[in-house]
C-alpha cells in the first residue's frame, strides 16, 4: 500500500520582493516556516528554503537507510550523524538542485571502516530520497567511524 505525505505552501507577492511560509499537512510538526527567493539564491538570513527542507529529507532518509544495511551486515550503530549539502546553481535551464554531499559519522561497535562505507554508499544509492534524486543530482556520501 503507498505511503502519502503532504505539506503546503502559501506565497504573497511577486518573485524578488514576496515572502511565503511551508507547513507540514500531515503531521502538522512544523508550521509557517518563513521562505524566500533570495533565502534561496543568497544568504538564508533565518529563513528555510525547498533546498534545505530537500537536505533535510535526504539526511533522515539516508540514516534509515544506512542503520538497515548496517544491522543486515550484523552491526547495530548506536549513532549516525549525518548531514546533507545541497547545492544549487543557475543553469541555462534556470536555478537547478545539482548535487547532494551527505558526510556521515558514525559509533558503530565491532564494524571497520570498509564495512562501514560500504554500508553507507549502499544506503545513498537505496534509499528512497536517493532514488528520487538519481539521474538528476549528483550523489556523494563522505563516511566516518567515530572512536
Amino acid at each position: 500500500m503507498a505511503v502519502t505525505r503532504s505539506a503546503k505552501a502559501t506565497w504573497r507577492g511577486n518573485l524578488l520582493e514576496g515572502r511565503g511560509t511551508v507547513s507540514s499537512a500531515t503531521t502538522m510538526r512544523f508550521n509557517d516556516l518563513p521562505v524566500s527567493w533570495n533565502a534561496r539564491t543568497g544568504e538564508p538570513e533565518g529563513l528555510t528554503s525547498p533546498e534545505e527542507l530537500l537536505a533535510a529529507a535526504h539526511a533522515s532518509c539516508f540514516s534509515m537507510a544506512l542503520a538497515s544495511n548496517l544491522i543486515k551486515a550484523g552491526f547495530t550503530a548506536e549513532q549516525l550523524d549525518v548531514t546533507s549539502t545541497i547545492s544549487a546553481d543557475k543553469l541555462d535551464a534556470g536555478w537547478t538542485v545539482i548535487s547532494s554531499h551527505l558526510v556521515v559519522h558514525g559509533r558503530v561497535p565491532g564494524v571497520d571502516q570498509a564495512a562501514f562505507e560500504k554500508a553507507a554508499e549502499g544506503a545513498k544509492d537505496s534509499c528512497p530520497i536517493s532514488r528520487a534524486l538519481k539521474g538528476n543530482v549528483e550523489l556523494s556520501v563522505e563516511a566516518t567511524l567515530d572512536a
